[in-house]
């Protein structure tokens, strides 16, 4: 069974335009993303969504240039540009990660494989602290790429198609979802905001001493020094 880590990344963010794009201690941050996916050990394969869009030229010509692969697709319609990418590299399981999370790690992909391999349900997700005791931006979400089939026949509103796992977090009767602590308590701090959403978040994240690197207890150590000195 193949499982895909996808990257969805693109340029015309409205909050943080070309953010995938903006130098993050000295290395594009969509560059921090694919490394530190590539270090996942379950992981068959990495590869980023691109919109198909003029202006995402330049952020694909970029990923090709570092060697990524890179699937473009419809802009708004993200879930199609997830399957499609799903398919083209023939993924029965999907790993889905936002391109605003450069401190992502590796480790907590493969614990996230892991778990939604021995555990039965439909969806499962430590990219948020939400029933769980993870930072907010080191992991990511699984499916199956069965499921997200299954959701392109179902989700017709604009919303789920561009938010593209949130007709499953909106109808959580038809589904089962299931998260989990981090094994490493050192890594439990849910007050922890590691993403990047706005130009607040990126000067927040400029200003960490972390390396593309580090590991995941690393980077919290460094998050959680940086707090401690505001």
């Amino acid at each position: 069974m193949k499982t895909v880590i996808v990257i969805q990344t693109r340029l015309g963010s409205s909050r943080l335009p070309c953010k995938a794009l903006l130098s993050l201690r000295g290395l594009p941050v969509i560059d921090w993303v694919t490394r530190r996916c590539g270090r996942s050990r379950l992981a068959d394969a990495v590869v980023a969504a691109v919109p198909d869009t003029r202006m995402d030229d330049v952020l694909a010509d970029h990923l090709e240039r570092q060697g990524a692969h890179v699937h473009r697709g419809p802009e708004q319609d993200v879930l199609a540009r997830m399957i499609d990418a799903a398919r083209a590299l023939d993924a029965a399981t999907v790993v889905r990660v936002c391109a605003d999370n450069p401190l992502i790690c590796g480790e907590e992909i493969d614990n996230l494989i892991d778990f939604y391999r021995r555990v039965p349900c439909d969806y499962a997700y430590n990219h948020i602290p939400r029933g769980n005791s993870y930072p907010d931006g080191l992991g990511a979400e699984i499916v199956s790429r069965a499921l997200l089939e299954r959701l392109d026949e179902a989700a017709v509103l604009p919303a789920h198609r561009e938010h593209c796992l949130s007709y499953i977090t909106d109808n959580p009767d038809r589904f089962v979802i299931r998260t989990f602590d981090p094994p490493d308590k050192a890594l439990r701090h849910p007050e922890l905001k590691l993403d990047m959403d706005t130009a607040e978040d990126f000067v927040r994240l400029s200003l960490l001493p972390v390396q593309p690197d580090m590991s995941a207890v690393e980077i919290v150590e460094a998050a959680l020094g940086e707090a401690q000195n505001r």
